[in-house]
């Protein structure tokens, strides 16, 4: 005879901010734009810039260190660590591997997610399928940007839009109702050069030529790209909350990408419902893509907007065009949130950097360590030396 089924409860929520506040006025300074301008199209009126020392595994690290904290587990306890960013530090490694390094963490296997600003929607409905498949029962899911060093300070149309940060979230297998009611996920590869980054992937690799032509910087074509994403969160939104059972208006809160609040409105307009079920708060942060929702998902619950029992939604849009929606049903207390920020401070967190840019870093003593313990296949390893693969002499000559 099975049991109940596994449900996936946000158990911890964490967020971070970097300190540095870029404000409209400052932008004044830097192109041709106001302050009346960017507000009255966007809502933005300042965004976060993370300090030289920051990076996207260190601001992430942080934000699940307070994600973890809330729940009241372990580091050790998370099984499966997936981070959704477009900015991630290097191509390879995955940066969630060093965010696994930097919280303690010795088990989960780790992961990058890419799908832009929709990034933490997927990673989420993917934590989903491996807690209810009982593949996994802590997945800590983040979303974190560092944008702002990909921004071309001379185009006002990108450089007035993005801000960095980092939220987190851990998700728990339970046999409680509660978690995931309905989730939407769909992407649209006809606008997937609306909103690129043209150089820097195999396509086009890094050359002095692609700088020159500043090739490196986001580009979008902003009005096509927001008609797109008014019209599609919406709709995925609403598919999202009928495939729970439910209707716009019996969802508590709505916690939308925070792109634009002209979108958010036309989103409130089109599910008939009033911006007070809206959560904002890109007036602060802009846009921080992968890291927007679960950003504004912690402010929320730490803010007293969520309570034990409402449906809330959070639905995202992003490049390719990708957008996702899941329906929650919240069972976790929400005043743990507070205590589980206070608990964490951005200077005790430490991502291990390279030695130098130009060599293979010394054996670390705690890899040194595994590779001494027995394994479970004793395989020889005389004969296998970095360099040539293991390979006999003539193969590696050929």
């Amino acid at each position: 005879m099975s049991g109940p089924p596994i449900r996936a409860h946000v158990t911890g929520w964490g967020r971070y901010a970097p300190a540095q506040v870029l404000t409209n006025h400052d932008l004044e300074q830097m192109v041709e734009t106001s302050d009346e301008w960017i507000v009255s199209r966007t809502g933005i009126r300042e965004r976060r810039v993370a300090a030289a020392d920051e990076t996207t595994a260190s601001m992430a690290a942080v934000a699940s260190m307070r994600a973890i904290r809330t729940a009241g587990i372990d580091p050790d306890e998370i099984d499966l660590i997936l981070l959704a960013t477009l900015t991630p530090d290097y191509w390879m490694p995955s940066t969630a591997a060093l965010v696994k390094e930097a919280i303690g963490n010795t088990r989960a296997a780790a992961m990058d997610v890419a799908a832009a600003c929709s990034g933490f929607v997927y990673a989420y409905a993917t934590a989903q399928a491996y807690i209810t498949s009982g593949m996994a029962r802590h997945v800590l899911v983040i979303g974190a940007e560092p944008l702002t060093r990909f921004l071309d300070y001379t185009d006002r149309n990108t450089c007035i839009l993005f801000g960095d940060g980092a939220g987190a979230v851990v998700l728990s297998a339970s046999d409680e109702p509660g978690g995931a009611l309905g989730i939407e996920m769909t992407t649209e590869p006809q606008g997937a050069y609306m909103i690129w980054l043209p150089a820097g992937g195999a396509k086009s690799p890094p050359s002095s030529k692609t700088i020159a032509r500043g090739e490196h910087f986001i580009r979008m074509e902003g009005k096509e790209t927001y008609r797109f994403a008014t019209r599609t969160l919406a709709s995925t939104a609403l598919t999202s909350i009928q495939r729970s059972g439910l209707e716009p208006a019996d969802i508590a809160l709505f916690i939308p990408h925070q792109a634009n609040i002209r979108i958010i409105e036309a989103v409130a307009k089109g599910l008939d419902l009033p911006m007070e079920r809206m959560f904002v708060n890109l007036d602060k942060y802009g846009n921080t893509s992968a890291a927007s929702v679960p950003m504004a998902l912690a402010e929320a619950v730490n803010g007293g907007r969520v309570k034990v029992g409402d449906r809330i939604v959070i639905v995202a849009f992003g490049a390719g065009f990708t957008s996702g929606a899941v329906t929650i049903e919240w069972t976790a207390d929400p005043a743990r949130g507070i205590a589980g920020d206070a608990a964490v401070r951005p200077d005790e967190i430490k991502v291990r950097l390279p030695v130098d840019w130009d060599s293979v870093d010394p054996i670390p003593d705690a890899l040194a360590e595994v590779m001494r313990r027995p394994g479970l296949v004793d395989v020889p390893l005389d004969d296998v030396v970095p360099g040539d693969l293991g390979l006999p002499a003539q193969e590696v000559r050929s």
